[in-house]
């Protein structure tokens, strides 16, 4: 809704234009009389559902409270009620931060500042003092509430999850270090996208991803269709351990990236062809027959490496041949997990990815009709079978090129 520029006048008559956004000036001003405004506003409504219920309430004068804004410190004149059962929704009881106020310092925290750079910029900006106690607290609770997260139920049976590291930097004891964060992004049967879960590890290995199956099993799942992994050490095994039926699948583009290491660079443009006839043929016979022409092919014999590791993942690249183009697309790559951006300190990292995950729309396109039990893959697939529990599934990730 626009303002009308007579009141705007009004507001500005007599003002000095360089005090209007100034600290007091008459954007604070303007501030503490809208909230005292709708504070009054709330009571009257609190009376009139008191006297509509037959409670005898009235005002009874009004109370003075600090309260700190996203960009300023002000007092407010809260009203009271006799009866003490006006608790309002601006700004609560025992509160004395509005919610813009936490959201900045998560921001800056998410960015890397330490406590006391963080206290100096609100200081410096806003000129709220802040203790670092305050500080602290407000970036604790954040821990409450991805633990929250991190242990809120999840569904049976997911038809496919993707299992994915990604190298970010974050700020550790002082220092600034390449750390990975391990996630897991599962689709639902009726093509949903959903984070399972983010973890943090020093290092990764079977003990490590034993800890999160078992974790996802705590949480609810009881089976996993298909895994996606990009060739994490000890995952395979780990995954089996808990889910003994879920068929693992090598991530294709990871092997792609791993082969193209071996690779001279001005060389590489030409191998990427040469290898697409293997991940792209009919089934799993042809793609074996493709990976030995490869290996006496010129490529081939000029980089064995290449070869050497695709007979190593070929346990897990075989299922990939058993799907039809349509599913082979959506599990072709775990990129749906490196869209996600870099990060810098171990907390802001699940706090960033956590809001990443509540703020994306994770929707399928289509929805079509599905088995209300969810039931398990066979290892061939039907066209109409591909269609019923994962042809819904919509997703940006697109074929190796």
């Amino acid at each position: 809704m626009a303002i009308e520029k007579e009141l705007l006048d009004q507001l500005l008559a007599g003002r000095d234009p360089n005090e209007v956004f100034a600290k007091e000036g008459l954007l604070d001003d303007l501030k503490k009389a809208l909230s005292e405004r709708i504070l009054n506003a709330e009571l009257d409504e609190h009376l009139e559902d008191e006297s509509t219920e037959g409670n005898v309430n009235r005002r009874n004068g009004h109370s003075r409270k600090s309260v700190l804004t996203g960009t300023s410190k002000m007092t407010l004149t809260i009203p009271r009620d006799r009866a003490g059962t006006f608790d309002p929704k601006l700004i609560a009881k025992y509160q004395r931060r509005f919610p813009d106020f936490d959201d900045k310092i998560i921001s800056m925290y998410a960015r890397g500042m330490t406590v006391r750079e963080i206290r100096g910029h609100l200081e410096e900006l806003y000129g709220i003092d802040v203790s670092p106690d305050l500080i602290s607290a407000v970036t604790d609770a954040v821990l409450e509430e991805v633990a929250e997260w991190q242990n809120r139920p999840l569904d049976a049976c997911f038809p496919l999850v993707f299992f994915d590291a990604i190298r970010v930097k974050i700020r550790d004891e002082g220092f600034v270090r390449n750390k990975a964060v391990y996630i897991a992004l599962g689709i639902l049967p009726d093509g949903t996208k959903e984070i399972l879960g983010i973890w943090i590890e020093q290092t990764e290995g079977a003990k490590f991803w034993l800890r999160v199956m078992n974790e996802l099993k705590s949480c609810g799942v009881g089976d996993i269709l298909i895994a996606v992994v990009d060739g994490l050490k000890g995952f395979p095994e780990a995954i089996n351990a808990v889910f003994p039926q879920t068929v693992v699948q090598t991530c294709i583009v990871h092997l792609i990236r791993h082969s193209l290491e071996f690779v001279s660079w001005k060389d590489r443009k030409p191998v990427v062809p040469a290898l697409r006839a293997i991940y792209r043929a009919r089934d799993a016979d042809a793609g074996m027959k493709a990976l030995d022409d490869f290996e006496a092919g010129y490529w081939g014999q000029r980089y064995p490496a290449i070869t050497q590791s695709w007979r190593r993942n070929w346990q897990h690249v075989v299922p990939f041949f058993a799907y039809p183009e349509s599913v082979r697309r959506i599990i072709y790559t775990t990129n749906a997990i490196e869209a996600l951006n870099s990060i810098h300190t171990a907390i802001a990292a699940l706090r960033f990815l956590y809001n990443v995950t509540l703020d994306r729309h994770w929707a399928p396109e289509e929805v079509l009709p599905l088995p209300k039990k969810p039931q398990r893959l066979p290892i061939v697939l039907s066209p109409e079978e591909v269609q019923r529990f994962l042809g819904c599934v919509s997703t940006s990730n697109t074929t190796p090129s």
